[in-house]
């Protein structure tokens, strides 16, 4: 059995964003991410530090904005219009999901297509369904395109099952599954015979959101399958794979924690990277 490691993918869209970040840094500019967090949920907290961290190492920067849970709607909307208007700011992230009195709706579509680095924009959402290569697709199908990729496992012709029908995962990474050339099955928690669906795949993506809900059943020997499950089951991380009860089955797994979520600050670096590149009035602003 393979290991999918993220580690090595991650640093090694680091090392090539570098490159292209030291580029730009000749023209006196610097790739700049602005992170809107409403709240204080330590997952939001942690995926912060991975992105701060990130963005250092490879020379870009961050700018946080912490904003408390009473901010409001109107609140909320004028930072983002600030920010669109901000030509020293290359890409925009919201966490989420934001408060429930807050209309999310609104806020994604308020955001420049040309800084909505994590897809929340309907024209950037059409761009990855379309799959015409614009736009910047969602940061973590795109992780895991990403490990498909680093470790050579081929998608043109497989059956590619994705477990999870979020606009955030599944449902994007199916077209992006398919864009590249797979023939997929979107399935889900309501699924018949999961199991079976699972089985008739070459590669499986999990993308529930359910601890443990793929087992042993659910592979075969030659299977390929990405977890993309983050679940906390007592004070221990896991995905949505039994991982300890696949793994011995399975060709190639990724782990979770140190797979798909290790990628994931690589690739909202390289799409912050590229923004930079594209948007002309940036190249004024140092």
């Amino acid at each position: 059995m393979m290991e999918l490691k993220g580690a090595p993918v991650a640093n090694a869209i680091t090392e090539a964003c570098k490159k292209e970040i030291g580029a730009l840094a000749a023209k006196g500019i610097t790739p700049k991410l602005a992170v809107v967090r409403v709240g204080e949920r330590e997952d939001d907290l942690s995926y912060e530090r991975g992105i701060v961290k990130r963005f250092s190492s490879a020379g870009a920067k961050t700018e946080i904005f912490a904003l408390p849970e009473d901010i409001g709607q109107d609140g909320l909307e004028e930072i983002i219009i600030n920010l669109n208007s901000d030509d020293k700011i290359h890409g925009i992230l919201i966490f989420r999901p934001l408060p429930k009195y807050i209309s999310e709706a609104r806020i994604k579509n308020l955001i420049l297509p040309a800084k909505d680095i994590d897809c929340m924009t309907a024209e950037n959402t059409a761009a990855v369904f379309e799959g015409n290569g614009n736009g910047y697709p969602p940061c973590t199908p795109k992780a895991v395109m990403e490990i498909l990729n680093f470790y050579n496992i081929g998608l043109t012709g497989k059956k590619a099952t994705v477990v999870g029908r979020s606009m955030v995962v599944g449902k994007p990474l199916a077209m992006m599954l398919a864009s590249a050339n797979a023939t997929v099955t979107l399935c889900h928690t309501k699924t018949l015979d999961l199991a079976e669906e699972c089985r008739n795949a070459d590669i499986i993506a999990a993308c529930a959101g359910k601890a443990n809900m793929l087992g042993a059943d659910c592979v075969r020997p030659g299977k390929t399958v990405i977890d993309v499950g983050i679940n906390m089951v007592g004070d221990k991380l896991c995905g949505d794979v039994d991982y300890e009860a696949v793994k011995n089955i399975v060709e190639a797994i990724s782990p979770v924690p140190g797979g798909v979520g290790a990628v994931t600050t690589s690739v909202l670096l390289k799409n912050t990277v590229q923004a930079t590149s594209k948007n002309p009035v940036s190249r004024l602003c140092g």
